[in-house]
């Protein structure tokens, strides 16, 4: 059976799904604090459980149910995150606060994964009438109106963005993401060329190399990359290694992915990258090795890409059994995952 790898975690800004951090609220309580750590542990019933125990305690009911909502996200169980949400909002006393701000946010990314995109760029709208200078929220109305079919609407706002923060590269190479995601793949480039074309002397190489990545001229990417080996720490080298992959270069791609390991920190989307070059090169008892060695490093979102590709690599070993156990738990992680329930069925005819 031939297999789609996730060869990496898409951002979130990518898929819509804002993850703005608590800001400008003062110190969270401590079962509240205490739910959040689980959370970040992926106990998101465990967190909802403490978050209950704060609530019975008199704890910020506000934090609660803004908590309750995140802890929800995480079991994918959107709408009830949607509720969690607008209660927290609900018990404002009307002062507008950064929790408010925080809060709509959280509420616009659960109407997205529910695929009501009316009622995020709604929640985007009210939060630019109040704070026009929102960049994130200019960027994410692009989002949901790129999921709206109004690539003029998410135009303007993408346009918006780019001219209140022209020397962000990164946004800049998020909105291409985006564009090429919905088959506006000419349209981001052209933002890139202008980029380019711009003569601005503030451009190094690892910004250069990583347009030349995207705009598909990857022997440019890897030689303006290799100047800037260093400049931008791990993400040169995953975007030099990467350069190589799309020439078919994988045993170059792999020695860029040890060299860095060799000198650095183990990093889990490394591991990562070079586990897939090693399933490519048929390695794939390496192949394994790589990708659970990034997982004993990763408790995020970079966890669901090695955990399932952690099972790709038992397939391919013919190590049916184990791979069958491995997915039934990451089933348990991950309900939503669609490419991961068809690998599911795979596995049980084996």
């Amino acid at each position: 059976m031939k297999h789609n790898f996730i060869k990496r975690i898409i951002r979130p800004a990518a898929l819509v799904l804002a993850t703005v951090m608590l800001t400008g609220c003062g110190s969270v309580p401590e079962v509240t604090a205490g739910a959040s750590a689980m959370m970040k542990e992926l106990n998101y019933t465990g967190a909802l459980a403490e978050l209950d125990r704060a609530e019975e305690l008199g704890e910020n009911i506000r934090l609660v149910n803004r908590s309750r909502g995140i802890a929800y996200m995480g079991l994918t169980e959107y709408e009830k995150a949607i509720e969690c949400f607008q209660t927290s909002l609900k018990a404002s006393d009307g002062l507008i606060q950064d929790i408010d701000f925080d809060t709509n946010y959280y509420l616009a990314a659960a109407y997205t994964k529910v695929g009501r995109y009316e009622e995020a760029e709604a929640v985007y709208d009210a939060i630019l009438a109040l704070r026009d200078g929102e960049k994130d929220a200019y960027f994410l109305r692009g989002n949901a109106r790129m999921n709206l079919d109004n690539y003029p609407g998410a135009k303007e706002d993408f346009d918006k963005v780019i001219a209140m923060d022209p020397k962000n590269y990164d946004r800049l190479i998020e909105i291409y993401e985006v564009l090429e995601h919905f088959g506006y793949k000419d349209a981001g480039q052209e933002y890139l060329k202008a980029v380019l074309n711009s003569g601005d002397k503030q451009m190094d190489n690892y910004v250069i190399g990583r347009i030349y990545y995207y705009l598909g001229e990857y022997q440019k990417a890897y030689l303006a990359l290799e100047e800037a080996r260093e400049k931008g720490g791990v993400k040169s080298y995953l975007y030099l290694g990467r350069s190589y992959e799309a020439t078919g270069d994988y045993n170059y791609a792999a020695s860029v992915y040890n060299n860095y390991l060799s000198k650095y920190e183990g990093n889990a989307e490394v591991y990562n990258q070079l586990g897939l070059c090693e399933m490519v090169k048929g390695d794939y008892r390496k192949a394994l090795e790589s990708f659970q060695a990034g997982m004993k490093l990763e408790q995020g979102e970079m966890l669901q890409t090695l955990s399932f590709n952690e099972i790709i690599a038992y397939e391919y070993l013919g190590e049916f059994t184990q791979a069958h156990v491995l997915m039934d738990n990451y089933m348990k992680n991950y309900p939503d995952d669609e490419q991961a329930k068809r690998e599911y069925l795979f596995l049980s005819t084996r």
